[in-house]
């Protein structure tokens, strides 16, 4: 049975609606800044969308990203973030880093404990652009945190197409 992307980015499009609408727990402690987080997380991108074709991870390869990266929070609202992000990618029983992707950016805190994140994206790959990025701490501890996002990579160069990515991410910032 073959699934459609459409389907897929569906039941993940509620999936991460569910997982932002649980409270987090709140967190007593005053922040002092400047303030230096890190993160790790676990990336799975969903679906590609371009001009001539749209591809799914899960189908005929799986893909998955390991997101490590470094948060300098300026104040209560506004950040830098700097990240990498090595990829894998297992096809014909063959698996291969396949990508690493730099992806500097700023960050900036919005209401109910959801945070915007505007990435510039250089890839080893050759392909370049911009990643927007929603997040949304889903637990919060006094030393660290499990956060969700959904990321939607923009891409352009090395002969391709342009595309638009979704794409979705748990982790861990401490």
């Amino acid at each position: 049975m073959k699934k459609s992307p459409l389907l897929i980015l569906l039941l993940f499009t509620i999936l991460f609606t569910i997982l932002f609408s649980l409270n987090a727990t709140a967190q007593n402690e005053k922040e002092t800044f400047p303030k230096i987080t890190g993160f790790i997380a676990i990336l799975h991108p969903l679906v590609t969308f371009s001009a001539n074709e749209t591809t799914t991870n899960f189908n005929d390869y799986y893909a998955v990203g390991m997101p490590i990266g470094l948060n300098l929070w300026k104040n209560e609202k506004i950040g830098f973030s700097f990240e990498i992000v090595p990829t894998i990618k297992s096809d014909n029983q063959i698996s291969k880093v396949s990508n690493i992707l730099i992806h500097p950016g700023l960050l900036v805190r919005l209401k109910k404990g959801y945070t915007f994140a505007g990435r510039l994206a250089f890839e080893t790959s050759g392909r370049y652009g911009f990643t927007p990025v929603i997040a949304k701490v889903i637990k919060k501890h006094t030393d660290h945190n499990y956060y969700v996002s959904m990321p939607f990579p923009v891409r352009f160069g090395n002969n391709h197409d342009a595309s638009i990515s979704v794409g979705i991410q748990f982790g861990i910032a401490f």
